[in-house]
């Protein structure tokens, strides 16, 4: 089936829409992307664009503009959080490991796809979807009922595309909370990631936007719900108590948080079915992650290229779709579960994380690319060449 013209809508204008947008664009197709939002707003915070992210990036002729955006790593440390003391470092030095602020990657995409003649339109609220034909119908708060050729959801965790596929979702509370808070950098900064573990928390930080700005995430457990949402706002002094007796250097930057946003942390399963007819789904409303493998905005940029080109590929839109969902399924259940089984390392306590913490010092002198190479199945692939 050849994209030239054909005619494409896609529901969200997050990184998996407007990655999706630019590379069906660039194979001449017609798309429309419909975002719910006013504008493009700076919401979010820091993100990491692993090799595998910055490769479809650079395959969509956006390598340029990530470069100029993000910030190029150095490693990753991990940290024994109340004592401040190194417990292994990954030296990212060799890879094209990047941060960048999550609004500077969705002004780049948005550039990316309306340069390659998407139009998004905004203030489009989706109220349901209706697969039950040939063709894929939208219908807006505002009543319009849209037909869609080709229907794509890029429509985040709660995706009305997904439900239409699959019917209500279930999700578990995993018993964590994740505060997000941007602070002022301080000079000369190098650019890694610290992660700070503690008894049932931990908290991870980098420089952003050309070490202007520092990034903060901070997890917790706890057992009382908290809403699945990026934009609750939460006191900081509940973020400053609950990290109260970590190191003098981790508490110096939670008291200068003055705006901090709090969400619960939701396990979601990987959708079973992805496409249905002329409708799919990508990026979180189809494989939700948690935070733990910083994985989300890369696994959706691959699935924005695997997408376009399987339809490219194929001879019809089903067979595309079906192709897709065979390519990407098996690669992204792997890499949620290797983030759920990431919380729990870093949450250790007592003898155990002692004597955890005690092997990967050990080991970080005897093998020091070792840590790292153990997920250089999710790093060092390349669905653009796959």
């Amino acid at each position: 089936m050849s994209l030239n013209g054909q005619e494409i809508t896609i529901l969200g204008a997050g990184i998996a829409g407007l990655a999706a947008a630019r590379a069906l664009a660039l194979r001449g197709a017609s798309v429309t992307v419909l975002e719910q939002a006013e504008a493009l707003r700076e919401v979010g915070a820091g993100l990491q664009i692993s090799p595998n992210g910055a490769a479809v990036m650079r395959a969509l002729g956006l390598g340029q503009e990530l470069e100029t955006a993000g910030l190029r790593a150095q490693a990753v440390d991990l940290r024994d959080g109340l004592a401040d003391e190194p417990v292994l470092r990954m030296d990212l030095s060799d890879r094209d490991y990047r941060f960048l602020h999550r609004a500077d990657l969705i002004a780049i995409l948005a550039e990316g796809a309306r340069s390659a003649g998407a139009q998004i339109r905004l203030l489009q609220q989706i109220e349901t979807v209706d697969l039950s034909g040939a063709t894929p119908f939208v219908t807006t708060r505002q009543g319009a009922r849209i037909a869609a050729d080709l229907l794509i959801g890029a429509d985040g965790l709660h995706s009305k595309v997904r439900a239409a596929l699959n019917g209500p979702g279930k999700l578990a509370f995993t018993n964590q909370v994740a505060w997000r808070t941007l602070i002022a950098c301080e000079p000369d900064a190098p650019p890694v990631a610290e992660v700070f573990m503690g008894e049932g928390r931990h908290l991870v930080s980098y420089p952003l936007r050309g070490g202007v700005l520092r990034n903060i995430v901070a997890i917790e457990e706890r057992r009382r719900w908290t809403e699945e949402s990026w934009s609750m706002r939460d006191d900081p002094m509940e973020l400053r108590l609950a990290f109260e007796d970590f190191a003098p250097r981790v508490r110096d930057w939670l008291e200068q948080a003055d705006q901090v946003w709090l969400w619960g942390l939701f396990r979601h399963p990987v959708a079973k079915t992805w496409h249905q007819g002329r409708a799919a789904i990508l990026g979180d409303a189809a494989h939700p992650t948690l935070p733990f493998l910083a994985q989300g905005a890369n696994m959706a940029l691959e699935d924005a290229w695997v997408l376009a080109d399987r339809l490219d590929r194929a001879a019809t839109a089903e067979e595309g779709l079906a192709s897709y969902q065979q390519a990407r399924e098996a690669r992204c259940r792997r890499i949620v579960d290797a983030a759920n089984r990431n919380a729990r390392a870093y949450h250790l306590s007592g003898p155990l994380r002692d004597a955890a913490h005690l092997a990967l010092k050990i080991g970080g002198k005897i093998a020091p690319r070792f840590a790292l190479s153990r997920f250089d199945w999710v790093y060092q692939y390349d669905v653009t060449a796959a």
